[in-house]
């Protein structure tokens, strides 16, 4: 495919994309169903994504998350089975925002350094990386054991007789024990969480429901929710403070982007905030890191946000959240990409991004 100047994003699960396994068994194990590896990424395979004109590998589900599999004997906390989603765990219940998901690894010790590998293939095939940023919730039990001394852990220093407090890092309901109601997948002893921290898609109930995301817990970073969402964001809430140190991190490591989860629970002013943050990081590692792949690229950190029912159209998602793009979820609507419908589609598309003189997104 011929190169413009047009991005273009090539999405990959990395446990997918080298898993050569052609049946899967129902709840099996990771020798029965397989796992794909970043080491599956070789220098051949990133040229074939390149030759399709892609700009940009968004790797998705790279950073630690909960898991059913044991990894103690690597150090690595164990998660219990009422409070994970299936044996691999969904990759947006964040355990560990300083650290790789193991499962990716060939050798677990070294997986950040095989990430970091990944990078580095990935630069050399002449394109930029793209991870997941999910700032909204973690995982029920998250801990970091990969994180600098210095760094004080996501509620670590709660005060949990709280409900709200712009200094906490979760929203709590106090008093009251979390109940898993709906058969929640237990092991020898029953999930304990006292008290019950509020769930990750706005449940503010001890009992959250099987649809709920229930494996997670909301982040705080300074809107009062049950107080009419009123904003406390002077002083900077510590949520947002330890976020910062978080996206730093990465884009130290050279990553070039993020795909932001669920950007509308976090303000569009804290958002443009990072954003120049994490510009400021990447150029800080190109320059300490010349004559590496793409330490003499001139493109600034990149940024896209995930907000449901978001199109097309230009928003203070860009004006004020810093946005280089919004996902377009209007296109999966509707049969909007039914033979019949591309042509009009895609047209109007083209009407709104040409109504504003630079946007191109």
């Amino acid at each position: 495919m011929k190169q413009t100047n047009k991005m273009v994003i090539y999405q990959v699960f990395p446990r997918w994309f080298g898993n050569m396994k052609s049946s899967l068994v129902k709840n099996g194990s990771k020798v029965e169903n397989g796992i794909g590896k970043f080491s599956d990424f070789t220098p051949v395979a990133l040229s074939k994504i390149k030759e399709l004109g892609t700009t940009h590998v968004w790797y998705t589900g790279v950073i630690e998350h909960a898991t059913n599999t044991d990894y103690t004997a690597y150090q690595i906390r164990r998660d219990h089975a009422a409070v994970v989603k299936g044996n691999a765990g969904s990759p947006y219940a964040i355990k560990d925002y300083y650290d790789i998901d193991p499962d990716l690894a060939d050798n677990v010790p070294d997986r950040m350094k095989e990430f970091e590998s990944l990078v580095r293939r990935t630069h050399e095939a002449g394109m930029k990386v793209i991870i997941d940023f999910v700032p909204n919730h973690v995982a029920r039990q998250y801990y970091s054991d990969a994180k600098m001394a210095y760094v004080e852990d996501l509620g670590q220093k709660d005060n949990t007789s709280k409900a709200f407090d712009p200094n906490n890092n979760f929203y709590y309901i106090p008093g009251q024990t979390l109940r898993l109601q709906f058969g929640a997948q237990q092991e020898d002893f029953e999930y304990s969480e006292f008290p019950a921290k509020v769930t990750g898609n706005d449940c503010f109930s001890t009992c959250p429901g099987q649809n709920d995301w229930y494996e997670t817990v909301k982040l705080n970073y300074g809107v009062d929710y049950m107080n009419g969402r009123t904003p406390h964001f002077d002083p900077v809430p510590n949520t947002w403070t330890k976020m910062l140190d978080i996206l730093l991190y990465w884009a130290d490591k050279g990553v070039d982007g993020f795909r932001c989860d669920t950007a509308k629970h976090v303000d569009k002013a804290s958002w443009n905030q990072l954003k120049q943050a994490c510009v400021s990081a990447l150029r800080e590692w190109r320059s300490n890191n010349k004559g590496k792949a793409g330490a003499d690229w001139k493109e600034d950190f990149w940024m896209t946000g995930e907000h449901w029912d978001h199109g097309v159209g230009y928003d203070t998602y860009y004006s004020e959240g810093g946005f280089d793009s919004m996902i377009n979820f209007a296109v999966t609507g509707g049969g909007a990409l039914a033979s019949g419908s591309v042509a009009s589609t895609y047209q109007g598309y083209a009407d709104k991004i040409n109504t504003r003189e630079g946007y191109f997104r």
